[in-house]
């Protein structure tokens, strides 16, 4: 019989029952890891994320068939640092006399309103490892989502959301739900091709790949309308059109209010009531603004998702990751951004280590998931 998710996380003997953790720990854990990763563009630390991202998905990942599309996250992050590699080598800005030639390309003259730009020419050692950890940022941000696609059902994130957001909070839930399900019909497609024998290859193996992917993507979509409108979705309830005009008038100046905040909070020459007093004000708008457009849809949750002390220390670990690497505590900030002139090995700085290390207990500190779980499960 499955754990329920309100179960308690250990039993009398001390050992931790499964059940899973709510979603939003996982999404504030691997958004906090990702704003982490946006400080830094030490080569060392990057690689450090990556293997925390691979431990913690790999220890806490359901048995779902959705749930083993990390690697194809991989993929896509070594694609994305070839690509800025290959276009930093392309459009070559030149090379000075302390850089290390490897090779030239051809090089294409371009026109006078183009300059500034060379396509082709020499190309350096430098501006290769500069791109290419400029490249393996990217990646690592893209694998921090891929690991809460992958840890977290965004179907059931859907169930915490305020019922003025309930209509965005589907759309965005759908467009996240894409990547797991065309993993999950890749993989089928794939088995199938297993099973039959199938040995082509090459241009006739996508096609027969793509084919069976996009008509699968076809049918879930109109499967997912067909549900969507026997539940009812998008009715107005019982709110009115006054109701509905004063709702979006406090979001938007809400929102106003909130970009006016953070705009005078970096900007040191703006008025001061365009700092903080401006944020709250928005902030303000913005939460009655959803508590007033919450009215007009009513939910029942059956079996809600706790939030309890696992949530907490792995929530809290990933934004306490976060704040040591913006906080410049304890180690220099120039070790965060290693030099190309001199060319030297970049440093392993303590704290940060320290502070992606700690986002790594999200491994231990979650409970660990069901083995009997599926997507479909909440």
């Amino acid at each position: 019989m499955e754990a329920s998710p309100a179960a308690a996380v250990s039993d009398s003997g001390g050992r931790r029952l499964p059940r899973t953790l709510h979603p939003v720990a996982w999404w504030v854990w691997a958004l906090a890891l990702a704003t982490a990763v946006s400080r830094t563009d030490n080569p060392l630390l990057l690689f450090l994320v990556l293997a925390v991202l691979g431990y913690v998905v790999t220890a806490r990942r359901t048995e779902a068939p959705w749930a083993r599309g990390f690697k194809y996250y991989l993929y896509l992050a070594l694609t994305v640092v070839a690509i800025r590699v290959l276009f930093r080598a392309v459009f070559a800005t030149g090379i000075t006399p302390r850089d290390h030639f490897l090779f030239s390309l051809p090089h294409i003259p371009t026109p006078d309103w183009y300059a500034g730009i060379r396509i082709g020419g020499p190309v350096s050692l430098e501006a290769l490892l500069s791109s290419a950890t400029d490249g393996l940022r990217l990646a690592c941000m893209m694998c921090c989502i891929g690991a809460a696609n992958t840890l977290a059902n965004p179907k059931r994130a859907l169930r915490v959301l305020p019922g003025a957001l309930y209509e965005l909070g589907v759309a965005v839930t759908v467009a996240i739900s894409v990547a797991p399900q065309l993993v999950q019909s890749v993989q089928r497609v794939a088995r199938a091709k297993k099973l039959r024998a199938t040995r082509t290859r090459g241009m006739r193996a996508l096609r027969g790949i793509v084919v069976p992917v996009l008509a699968d993507a076809l049918e879930r979509s109109l499967r997912l309308a067909a549900a969507m409108d026997s539940r009812g979705y998008g009715r107005a309830g019982t709110a009115t059109r006054r109701s509905r005009r004063v709702t979006g008038a406090l979001m938007l100046l809400g929102m106003c209010g909130l970009c006016a905040g953070a705009y005078g909070l970096l900007d040191a020459t703006a008025p001061a009531l365009l700092g903080l007093p401006a944020m709250a004000v928005g902030a303000v708008l913005c939460v009655a603004g959803l508590r007033l457009g919450g009215r007009r849809v009513t939910r029942t949750v059956y079996r809600p998702d706790p939030w309890s002390l696992p949530e907490w220390a792995v929530a809290g670990s990933g934004v306490l990751s976060a704040v040591l690497l913006f906080s410049n505590l304890g180690y220099d900030p120039a070790q965060l951004n290693p030099t190309y002139y001199p060319l030297t090995w970049p440093d392993l700085p303590l704290v940060p280590t320290a502070a992606i290390l700690l986002a790594g207990t999200a491994g231990f500190l979650a409970p660990p998931p069901s083995p009997a779980q599926r997507a479909g499960t909440p």
